[in-house]
């Protein structure tokens, strides 16, 4: 299996639907390059990013010609008794009769203890003895500390999906490195998430992406690289969302070559660039929108402040939000015990209303 997977969280879409036909075309091409991985979940574009990878790679290729990949949501279930009925409701919208990988999604403190009372665990331990799931394991995103607890609870997980890429690698917030070093110690397996992070590591403060691109190779390339040059991390995951993505994607890793000392200390400049420009550290992994009660677009405001930050007002267009604009947060707090990168999303939010309303 080639260490570079098809992440389904950032589709082409039309409108409020997915775009099949560039699905199709994205998918054949990381088919005919070799690449076999495919990363979904059950809350990704509210359903449709499992039916979707339906129509374009299952109903398309035969089953032993790929990866798949699907998550246990926390907010779908409420007790021990949904799960299998879920799980089942998964294989079906993906039209798979089982899963090669399977994670307990977002992993942290604030959901776990949810998970180990319904013993999502154990059920999906029961499912994997049954052959409907080939591995199983978790996606992460909290502290080494909580990530040593979890992989001590529960040693059936063979392998933990992190947010791994070089501004987090150091971040005390992320603590990518810190976790990396976790999974070492307990012999798990690690996949990469976010390896551009969110994009954020394409759209660069002038400053870094002049540095990075003054070699000749690009910013994507540059991130892309930097997850994979690491023996520990099987796969590396990318939320493509067009076809130019696509081919950008594959051509650094097709023939992945892992970057020199001389490229590790170039991406530490520019970390250092980057950190210079404070930054709302936002992936639109959109999990505070699942729980918004006033459906605010929370990751496309943040996203419009962070191009304010790196450029200014009059060179960033601002859309209009109307219902889902900053000021209609009710500060209700559901947004921050969902969101993975723990930002005081309610303070950006208030600031966001004075900024760009």
């Amino acid at each position: 299996m080639k260490k570079f997977g098809f992440g389904l969280m950032r589709l082409p879409m039309n409108g409020e639907e997915v775009d099949i036909e560039q699905v199709k075309k994205m998918t054949d091409r990381f088919m005919e390059e070799g690449f076999t991985y495919f990363d979904t979940a059950h809350p990704y574009l509210r359903g449709k990013s499992e039916t979707a990878i339906r129509e374009a790679l299952v109903e398309r290729y035969p089953r032993e010609s790929f990866v798949l990949a699907d998550k246990l949501s926390s907010s779908f279930f409420t007790k021990e008794e949904e799960i299998r009925p879920l799980f089942e409701d998964e294989l079906k919208a993906c039209g798979v009769e089982y899963f090669d990988y399977f994670l307990m999604h977002a992993q942290s403190r604030n959901n776990y203890p949810k998970y180990c009372d319904c013993r999502a665990y154990e059920i999906a331990a029961e499912l994997r003895a049954e052959g409907k799931i080939k591995h199983l394991g978790m996606s992460f995103h909290d502290s080494a500390e909580y990530l040593e607890k979890i992989l001590t609870e529960k040693p059936m997980i063979e392998f933990v999906q992190l947010q791994f890429n070089y501004v987090d690698y150091n971040d005390d917030g992320v603590q990518a490195g810190k976790c990396l070093e976790v999974c070492r110690k307990f012999g798990k397996g690690v996949i990469v998430m976010e390896p551009v992070r969110g994009g954020s590591l394409v759209a660069l403060p002038e400053e870094a992406k002049n540095l990075l691109e003054s070699t000749g190779k690009s910013c994507a390339e540059y991130a892309l690289r930097y997850a994979a040059s690491f023996d520990d991390i099987f796969m590396v995951l990318s939320g493509m969302s067009t076809i130019e993505q696509m081919e950008e994607n594959i051509r650094v890793m097709k023939d992945f070559e892992p970057l020199s000392d001389e490229e590790f200390a170039l991406l530490d400049k520019a970390v250092e660039i980057i950190n210079s420009v404070e930054q709302i550290p936002c992936t639109s992994c959109k999990y505070c929108l699942e729980v918004c009660p006033k459906n605010i677009a929370i990751p496309s405001i943040f996203g419009v402040l962070n191009e304010i930050k790196r450029f200014d007002k009059e060179h960033t267009w601002i859309p209009d939000y109307g219902e889902r604009k900053a000021s209609n947060c009710i500060k209700c707090g559901k947004c921050e015990k969902a969101c993975p990168q723990h930002i005081a999303i309610r303070e950006h939010l208030e600031h966001a209303a004075k900024e760009i309303e």
